[in-house]
């Protein structure tokens, strides 16, 4: 992140004032939220302004959404807040079925592909297959379609990424020089043209691919062509692009925790499935939860959440408070509060069985949904509207994982969007 000196925060709290890297904003300064009890208290306890607040001070052309906003970028007492999230649960609610068969085809064919992948030339790119794998999924699972046999083809995931890179620019970094990053990405909005044609083809394709959904939006006050392009963004910014973070993520933290812990999960799933993939098989799994949720903690697939003031009020960290102002722009930095050692004992180490019994009272301090995981989304609050759709595929990732192999190995490295995870070895179920 790119940031000025912070001033000096009163009351020793670890409140600093700091600048948001997309400098091409108008008011780029924010108040950081750096430790667990700050963040916590934020998100469960205060009234907060999220309209044009997804992305922090900087919001992407609507050019880049056919100049519709988004449920993202709407604040809980806007209108159409409402109508459009409850869309989103009619979505998840009247596809459910699907999810779990549709998640065990794709990414069946996912680890077949890898094994391939892996006899040929000794090792395979996970993110590259899951990109493919992700996108698929939810077209299947979520819009009853194939995209594979649209006109889309298997162009999807290099579409999506192509327009979410456009939109985000101004707040990515790359491992280029300060410098260079702050004239080339941070200090301009890069136009939605560049991506305008791509953009179409998925509109195109969720505008062929949705009448139910779109019926639904329909009955509720909702236009069709809006539904389409919220439908769009929550499938393919939202629920694609956690994927594409999260998955490896997920893969990177298990398989670096190694076969005693490989070996303690591929046990607990393949004693409590009984040959079915159910999700009340996998709710009498707390090694398997514990695992996915400390990947959420260790690694948030959402590090950076933000909400304007409504008023004065005094924020606690654990030993001090600090007087924020209405109308300050507060921004929880997700990868120090969700590493508080007042909190997390170990807090840097990823600890597999952390949220197993008594660690359950943790999850609490579980931010990544825009909320503690203890609590659930509603219409009335900006807590991701498909919290529980994610907590289950990343779930049935690890499942699907250890119903097919008792061990794996994987090379780490870094990328310009996150880590690079290679899978080298796949050893086989022998249960």
């Amino acid at each position: 992140m790119t940031s000025s000196s912070p001033r000096p925060p009163p009351h020793n709290s670890t409140v600093p004032s700091t600048c948001h890297p997309a400098l091409s904003s108008p008011r780029p300064r924010v108040v950081a939220l750096l430790d667990a009890a700050e963040l916590s208290l934020s998100l469960r306890h205060l009234a907060r302004r999220e309209e044009r607040y997804f992305t922090g001070t900087f919001m992407p052309s609507l050019s880049s959404t056919a100049v519709y906003r988004t449920l993202s970028y709407l604040d809980v007492h806007e209108p159409n807040h409402a109508p459009l999230k409850k869309l989103l649960f009619f979505l998840l609610s009247s596809r459910r079925q699907s999810v779990i068969p549709e998640f065990r085809r794709t990414f069946g064919d996912l680890f077949l592909g890898l094994e391939s992948e892996i006899a040929k030339r000794g090792k395979a790119d996970f993110g590259e297959a899951n990109d493919q794998a992700a996108f698929n999924f939810l077209a299947r699972s979520l819009l009853g379609k194939d995209p594979l046999e649209s006109k889309l083809g298997s162009d999807g995931p290099k579409l999506v990424t192509k327009w979410v890179l456009v939109q985000l620019g101004p707040l990515l970094t790359l491992g280029l020089p300060s410098l260079l990053e702050d004239l080339v990405l941070h200090s301009v909005r890069l136009p939605a043209a560049l991506v305008k044609s791509d953009y179409d083809k998925l509109a195109a394709f969720f505008r062929d691919s949705s009448g139910p959904v779109l019926d639904e939006a329909e009955r509720l006050g909702i236009s069709r062509e809006e539904a389409v392009h919220n439908l769009l963004f929550t499938i393919c910014f939202n629920a694609f692009g956690g994927m594409k973070f999260l998955f490896p993520g997920l893969v990177k933290w298990v398989g670096r925790a190694g076969a005693r812990l490989h070996g303690k999960l591929a046990e607990e799933i393949v004693r409590s499935n009984g040959g079915e993939v159910t999700m009340r098989a996998m709710e009498e799994m707390p090694l398997m939860k514990s695992v996915v949720y400390e990947a959420m903690r260790i690694e948030p697939p959402v590090p950076l959440q933000y909400g304007r003031a409504r008023r004065d009020f005094v924020v606690e960290s654990h030993d001090a408070g600090f007087e924020i102002r209405a109308g300050e722009l507060l921004f929880g930095y997700q990868p120090f509060a969700t590493k508080d050692p007042r909190v997390f004992e170990r807090a840097e180490e990823f600890v597999g069985d952390r949220f197993v019994g008594e660690g359950e009272r943790l999850l609490k301090h579980v931010l990544w949904s825009n909320g503690p995981e203890t609590e659930s989304p509603t219409t009335s609050n900006k807590q991701c509207a498909g919290k529980d759709f994610v907590l289950l595929v990343a779930r049935m990732l690890v499942v699907e994982l250890f119903m097919r192999y008792d061990s794996f190995d994987i090379e780490v490295g870094s990328g310009p969007l996150g880590s690079s995870v290679k899978l080298t070895s796949l050893k086989r179920a022998s249960f």
